[in-house]
């Protein structure tokens, strides 16, 4: 139900992100059409905006393929378009060419928010009850008490470096904010706004006089000295980076010898066909990390494809090849009794099912002017976050 209150939050919400027009957040409502009552045939197409290594038809590995299943089995061609950002998910989910998205937290309140996402009917997905208990009802996939999507798979975001140049093996995210850091030059950071919140990490951890609660949540102090710690790393800063293949080669070239990265690149790394030694943890200051939600567009040109396609992808089956490839913990808890029987590890290097660790990542979200607390409305909304980045590289 909508209350009132509830209808404030939305507007203050919509406010802080600079939509102007919020859809609604029932089902059913102005924002778009109502949600499904039963699965129909195929449509036979599936355009969806996707993250590099969640729609694998055997193009980076012949024997890594669940796109080709799955468009034998409904009928549905499936269209991949890989995004590097969520900014950029957001602006092709904008465009209405797309039924789906992989969407991460930074960028699923824009999409609910702002009416571009369908809710969810998820009594019509079958695999749903095997979800990960601790990613249902989050606000990275649920608005207002109403499903915008069903949880992918998520990680950390990690610190990687060259095992063969980087000694000793570093265990902090100091090691890329260091302004005289011997690998002043070939150090990396991951290029998009969201990035602020790995430096707030660190500065909680490292800066209690700033008393940063959350790194999602700054206020003007909390975040100008956010910025003027990205402004120093910048002078050693080598590249910055979103396309995935261009960190998978500045590694591979030594143009790059420590910084931020996803498993699936250390993976792509230690698996070509000339390895690049590289290593990653999650520093003792902690990670941010992600959380994906597959999500339809309000006006889906193939909206039985695409609940076809969320229940395939949420298959227990599926969950252990992306989880496998990609490196991520599975949304299905059902994939670990398969990933098991080849890795009997992965599932505890994971930490599928532990829900303490994955609290404790500070999980991408957007950020909003209310902090949350007690501060009210003084914190920087994305937009904010949005201008510094373009100051801090100049």
């Amino acid at each position: 139900m909508i209350t009132r209150r509830s209808r404030l939050w939305v507007s203050a919400a919509c406010a802080s992100l600079g939509i102007a027009a919020c859809g609604s957040a029932s089902p059913g409502g102005s924002g778009g059409p109502a949600m499904l009552t039963k699965i129909g045939p195929g449509e036979g197409a599936l355009n969806i905006i996707v993250w590099a290594g969640y729609a694998e038809a055997g193009q980076d590995d012949p024997t890594v393929d669940w796109v080709t299943p799955f468009q034998k089995q409904t009928g549905c061609k499936v269209n991949a378009k890989i995004a590097n950002t969520s900014d950029e998910m957001v602006a092709l989910m904008e465009t209405g060419q797309y039924d789906g998205v992989s969407a991460s937290g930074n960028a699923t309140l824009r999409l609910m928010a702002g009416g571009t996402a369908a809710p969810i009917n998820v009594n019509l997905l079958t695999n749903y009850a095997d979800i990960n208990p601790s990613l249902k009802d989050q606000p990275y996939n649920t608005y207002n008490g109403v499903h915008y999507g069903v949880p992918h798979g998520w990680g950390a975001n990690l610190l990687m470096w060259r095992t063969d140049i980087v000694k000793p093996a570093p265990d902090s995210w100091g090691v890329v904010f260091d302004p005289n850091s011997p690998y002043k030059g070939k150090i990396t950071a991951y290029d998009d706004p969201i990035y602020i919140a790995d430096a707030a990490l660190y500065l909680k951890a490292t800066r209690p006089d700033l008393h940063i609660t959350d790194p999602y949540e700054l206020d003007t102090t909390q975040f100008n000295a956010t910025v003027n710690l990205l402004k120093a790393q910048h002078t050693v800063i080598g590249t910055y980076w979103s396309d995935y293949t261009k960190e998978q080669s500045a590694f591979a070239n030594a143009d790059s010898v420590v910084g931020t990265t996803w498993q699936v690149i250390a993976n792509l790394l230690l698996t070509d066909k000339n390895p690049t030694p590289v290593a990653v943890t999650v520093p003792k200051e902690g990670s941010t990390g992600w959380s994906d939600t597959w999500m339809m567009y309000s006006h889906a040109a193939h909206p039985n494809c695409m609940y076809l396609w969320m229940n395939w992808i949420t298959s227990p089956a599926v969950q252990a090849q992306v989880a496998q490839w990609f490196g991520e913990a599975p949304a299905n808890l059902k994939a670990c009794d398969i990933i098991a029987t080849t890795d009997p590890t992965f599932c505890a290097t994971y930490h599928v099912g532990d829900a303490i660790y994955l609290h404790n990542l500070a999980l991408w979200k957007v950020p909003l002017t209310n902090c949350g607390d007690s501060r009210g409305n003084v914190c920087k909304g994305y937009s904010d976050w949005l201008h510094a980045w373009t100051d801090i590289k100049g």
